[in-house]
């Protein structure tokens, strides 16, 4: 397999489904699925689900530091150390997978984390830019970077058209999280 980069983007409800949706399909077919979210930590319905399918390995974020306008500057410096550790860690596990088959990274959240630079961002471009070739990489987030959408094989933007979240109602236990 020829490892291709994927983005599922944009303001609409999904883009976590549609990677989910790719690792279900790309374990269901053999492959070795690598899972790793950032910003997020691991309550949420879909990870349980995700940890029982042969074939995925999860690579779990342990802390979760808020919406970012809201850190401080040191929560920000502290979140900066630790998605950079946990994007490596997942990267490395990655590469492991991929030198005995096909494997797929996932990197839910990683636009945000490359964009608020919680990330070493010249050594993730170089990286993507020299990944195993036997490995897809989907990435998901909001606003990507031209850096990263050139670097992109597929771009899909889900587009909000109505959220409930614009009324006032929270994210529910079972459908957005």
């Amino acid at each position: 397999m020829v490892g291709l980069i994927q983005i599922y983007c944009g303001e609409g409800k999904g883009k976590t489904s549609a990677a989910i949706g790719q690792a279900v399909r790309s374990a269901g077919a053999g492959l070795s699925v690598v899972f790793v979210r950032f910003l997020k930590t691991e309550g949420s319905g879909e990870l349980k689900s995700l940890a029982c399918i042969p074939g995925i390995t999860m690579v779990p974020c342990c802390r979760s530091f808020g919406f970012y306008w809201n850190m401080t500057d040191e929560q920000k410096a502290e979140a900066g150390k630790v998605y950079d550790s946990l994007l490596w860690e997942a990267v490395h596990t990655a590469e492991q997978k991929a030198a005995s088959g096909d494997a797929v990274l996932v990197m839910d959240e990683i636009i945000a984390t490359f964009r608020h630079g919680f990330v070493d961002r010249e050594r993730f471009l170089q990286w993507l830019r020299t990944k195993p070739e036997n490995l897809e990489v989907v990435m998901t987030g909001r606003d990507p970077e031209e850096e990263l959408l050139s670097l992109a094989d597929y771009v899909s933007e889900i587009k909000k058209v109505k959220h409930p979240f614009d009324r006032g109602i929270s994210a529910r236990k079972g459908i957005e999280y």
